[in-house]
């Protein structure tokens, strides 16, 4: 099934790519299979992912725009900066796919039919495993969906690190200009807890993850669970400063 979006709803497809030279042709091949512009950032690849990178560009010179950062800012950094590249070029929304073959770009359609019926909300992936997922990594998800809750006081994202989702630009790049959000793997999670603190409505789609064998993975356990828990700090902290005007809010709902 195809997505014809409405000349009011411009979305893009946003692919983050470090250093994923062996998965990124395949990943870009299959959005491609949808009628949508492609924008790759390279957050600093090396010379061989950015080879990869500028020939697939120029094989789709109508379909793929390529944004390269000369230094590795990390996944919350190069997501960033395709914002303001996907909000300089027109776009409304940005539908964020990871590099490494972990998500079905066969769901596209159905994320943007979500976003485009509900423009302001954010459309987030909520996985479903197959047996492939790392058990570390799944136990690991669920002491940061613990924290979430709490620090947001309701149960509306479902899964914060997904990486298949739909921002609404407007909100999350006047987020960016107000608020200093992390730029490593600590940004998926913190930049929907602050949405949902400014009031964006969450949509959770069931979408399904695998883990490729040979997947290249980046993150680094000391330095991304240190930044995970100093944000988890902060967001307690924001959460609680917001306290009154969260519970009003669910009981006014």
């Amino acid at each position: 099934m195809s997505h014809a979006p409405h000349a009011n709803f411009r979305p893009v497809v946003l692919v983050p790519v470090y250093d994923h030279e062996g998965a990124i042709g395949a990943m870009v091949d299959a959005i491609l299979q949808h009628p949508l512009p492609c924008l790759l950032v390279d957050d600093g690849s090396g010379p061989a992912c950015a080879a990869v990178l500028r020939d697939i560009a120029a094989a789709h010179p109508e379909r793929v725009r390529l944004v390269r950062l000369p230094q590795n800012q990390g996944k919350g950094g190069a997501i960033m900066a395709g914002f303001s590249a996907a909000a300089e070029l027109g776009y409304t929304h940005a539908l964020q796919i990871d590099a490494d073959g972990q998500h079905d770009a066969a769901c596209i359609p159905q994320f943007l039919a979500l976003a485009e019926a509900d423009p302001g909300a954010m459309v987030c992936g909520h996985p479903v495993y197959d047996e492939s997922v790392p058990k570390h990594r799944l136990y690991a998800r669920y002491l940061t969906h613990v924290w979430v809750w709490i620090n947001t006081l309701s149960l509306q994202i479902r899964d914060s690190m997904c990486g298949l989702r739909v921002y609404p630009l407007p909100a999350v790049t006047r987020l960016m200009r107000e608020v200093r959000l992390g730029r490593r793997m600590e940004f998926d999670t913190e930049v929907l807890v602050h949405l949902v603190w400014r009031g964006v409505r969450i949509v959770n789609v069931p979408t399904r993850v695998t883990y490729p064998m040979d997947g290249v993975s980046h993150f680094q356990a000391w330095r991304d669970n240190v930044l995970i828990s100093r944000m988890h700090t902060r967001l307690f902290f924001g959460m609680v400063l917001r306290m009154p005007r969260l519970l009003w809010r669910k009981v006014a709902a």
